[in-house]
Formats: structure tokens, C-alpha cells, sequence
């Protein structure tokens, strides 16, 4: 899994658009089957997201929800965008984060009526705790002014669909609310993306903005105006959730690298001074292990983690010549380590917090290698106590 990339799919370009603007530096990313994406990072953070276009249906969505499972390996996968609202719960303009999603376009016509018989894929605990956490902080929205105040998110089921539904009086509005009475929003794709995700193991998120109440209106004066409304809300709550999980997954990662870290000085018994170090180890017999000793740096000033930081950079260069650090990962962690070094150089207690954050990350992206978590945990400490 790649530990700090989300992947966004959005249906129109409208709903694409408004992540796009959420994204630094989106680069072009390629589908040996000719799909696009985009991957860029979320604007003053280092959470990396692939963003594509599926257009409209949950066919369509589902083969590119998997294309982009497979090919990124993501944290998680958002489908972003703008859906019609079934109940006046939700203003215009207000967000949908899904609990769960109906396939309502499945059932069995009987002498007495069409039967329900749908498909239902809840989200993932882990991602809805964090939705209602961001919910519950509201501080996601972009500037709202002129727009009747601050979006809220709702939490509720969406059901998904093969039509589009612009009406309260047909017989389909009336059967999806007899049935569906507990769906919050009405869409064509969300039920793809579910299913993708669901056989292919990725967690899903659906997160839609009304723009609309599946009234006749769509398509109105009122419908132009709301629409790009709420596919930026969307996208900002969207955004913000992304942020979020990569936080999450950096945080399993430095604790678990902090327990392989103390679980490895507990079972070689190493006693270690700044003049003389002595190994020993109580085994019967040892195969294939090894110990890696060296003294903490002595960091006094932001010279000396300056300093400090270059020669762990030799470290990297050596695992990433071996082999054993694979391209995006070097990449990745040099990128992290000249973050650090940069804010180290600046000398203000803001930069210290910066750098310490760096190398937490960096330390994240090197969670496999016990050599290079054991001499960055120093530089962590050492990076914190300047500030």
C-alpha cells in the first residue's frame, strides 16, 4: 500500500475542476489502457493524490475505481462530486459523506409491483471516524461568503443508480422513496466505486455536495448556481479527509518503527557509551542477524543538525545503491530530508517544529529499515529540542 496517496475519482468535469485546484504541481500520470491521471499533493501538505475522471454511470466508475486500486495501491479511494438531495435534510450547497451505499437498480417484478432486492456496501469504520471527526471541527470549508454561511456535513446512506432522477412525482421517485426512505442523496455512480473497492480490499469514501433535489430544477438558472457550489465543498471536505488519512497511515507507521526500534535494543542487550561501546548478545547461536551501534550525535546548534542530517543522507544513498530502498521511496525521503534541512537552517522556533515533523515523516517512509530508524530517532529528539 502506498502510505500517502489517496486516490480522488470524480464523474463531471466540473466535480474535477474543483479537486484540481486543491492539488500542487499535478503531473500527468498514464494507464498503460490510455487512462489519465493526475498526481499532485494537496496544497500545503505532502499527501499525495491521483485524481481521474470516470464520466457518468457506475459501470464506467467501477472499471476505473479498479484501474486506479491497481495501479496506485492507495490509501483510500473518495468519489467526489454533486448529487440530488431526496429529503430536505441537506441544504444546497451542504455535504453527503456516505454510510453506506444502495445499488437500488436491483430487484424483481412480480404481479403486485417491482420488489427491492439491492446491493449495499457500508464504509469503512476507520473512514467515517475521521469524517465525523473533521465534521464535528468544522474547519474543512473554503470561503463561503455570499453563499447563505457555512456548509455542514450529513451522514447518511446514497443511493446509486442507472438514470438520472429529476422528479418527486414519477413513479421511480416514488418507489426509490418508499423503499429507500433513509437515502439522503440520489446518484449514478457510487455503487461502482463501492464495489471496486470492496473486491479489491480499498477502503471507500463517498462524498457528494448538493446541488440540487431531484425536483425538475436540474439543468434550471437555480441548478447552474448551486452545482459549482456544492462540487467545491465537496472537494474541499474531500481534500481535507485525504489529508487526514495519509496523517494516519504516518502515524501507524512511526509508532510501529518506534516498537521495532525498542523491541530491537531489548533483544540484543547492547550497552552503548560515547568512548567505548560493548556488544553482547545472549543466543545459542546467531544466523543472518545484525547490529547496528553508533553513538547519539551531539546537536547543539542548527549547524550541527545540519550537519547530522547530510550524513544520514550518505545512509540513504548507500540503501537506495544496494537496492534495498526502491526508487519512489529515495525519492520520497530525500525530499522529506531537504524539508528538514531547510527548516533546520532557518534558526526560529517555528522551523524546528517544521523539521521535527520532516523527519517524523521520513522516519514513516523508512518504518522497514531498523539501520536508518535507529539513526533518525536521535535527529528527531535532537531537531525538537532547538526549537
Amino acid at each position: 500500500m502506498s502510505k500517502d496517496l489517496v486516490v480522488i475519482l470524480t464523474a463531471l468535469n466540473l466535480e474535477y475542476q474543483a479537486v484540481r485546484r486543491k492539488l500542487a504541481s499535478p503531473q500527468v500520470h498514464r494507464h498503460e489502457r490510455g487512462t489519465r491521471f493526475e498526481v499532485g499533493t494537496v496544497q500545503g501538505t505532502s499527501c499525495r493524490v491521483a485524481l481521474a475522471l470516470t464520466n457518468k454511470g457506475n459501470h464506467s466508475a467501477a472499471v476505473i475505481a479498479e484501474r486506479a486500486i491497481q495501479e496506485f495501491s492507495p490509501v483510500a479511494v473518495l468519489f467526489v462530486g454533486v448529487a440530488g438531495a431526496l429529503w430536505d435534510t441537506a441544504r444546497l450547497g451542504d455535504v453527503v459523506m456516505a454510510t453506506h451505499v444502495y445499488a437500488y437498480h436491483g430487484g424483481t417484478s412480480e404481479d403486485d409491483g417491482l420488489k427491492a432486492r439491492p446491493r449495499v456496501w457500508e464504509a469503512a469504520h476507520g473512514i467515517s471516524q475521521i469524517g465525523s471527526h473533521l465534521a464535528r471541527v468544522n474547519d474543512w470549508a473554503d470561503d463561503t461568503a455570499g453563499h447563505g454561511g457555512a456548509p455542514q456535513v450529513h451522514f447518511g446512506a446514497i443511493a446509486a443508480g442507472e438514470v438520472v432522477q429529476n422528479s418527486t412525482i414519477s413513479a421511480e421517485a416514488r418507489w426509490i422513496r418508499q423503499h429507500y426512505n433513509d437515502a439522503l442523496a440520489i446518484e449514478m455512480e457510487a455503487a461502482g466505486v463501492a464495489q471496486a473497492g470492496h473486491l479489491n480490499g480499498a477502503p471507500v469514501a463517498v462524498i457528494r455536495g448538493i446541488s440540487d433535489r431531484a425536483d425538475g430544477t436540474k439543468s434550471s438558472a437555480k441548478d447552474r448556481n448551486s452545482q459549482p457550489r456544492a462540487a467545491v465543498n465537496a472537494a474541499a471536505f474531500a481534500a481535507r479527509l485525504a489529508v487526514e488519512l495519509v496523517g494516519e497511515q504516518e502515524q501507524i507507521a512511526m509508532s510501529q518503527a518506534d516498537r521495532a526500534h525498542t523491541a530491537d535494543r531489548h533483544k540484543g542487550h547492547v550497552s552503548n557509551t560515547a568512548h567505548n561501546s560493548t556488544v553482547g548478545i545472549m543466543a545459542g547461536s546467531v544466523n543472518e542477524s545484525s547490529v547496528y551501534l553508533h553513538a547519539d550525535p551531539k546537536v547543539t546548534s542548527p549547524a550541527d543538525l545540519v550537519a547530522e542530517l547530510d550524513g544520514f543522507r550518505e545512509h540513504l544513498k548507500r540503501h537506495h545503491a544496494e537496492g534495498t530502498l526502491d526508487e519512489d521511496t529515495y525519492r520520497e525521503a530525500l525530499a522529506e530530508l531537504g524539508f528538514a534541512r531547510r527548516a533546520a537552517r532557518e534558526k526560529t522556533p517555528e522551523s524546528s517544529k517544521r523539521a521535527t515533523m520532516a523527519l517524523k515523516r521520513l522516519r514513516g517512509l523508512t518504518a522497514e529499515f531498523p539501520e536508518l530508524v535507529a539513526r533518525l530517532a536521535p535527529l528527531v529528539v535532537a531537531a525538537g529540542d532547538l526549537s
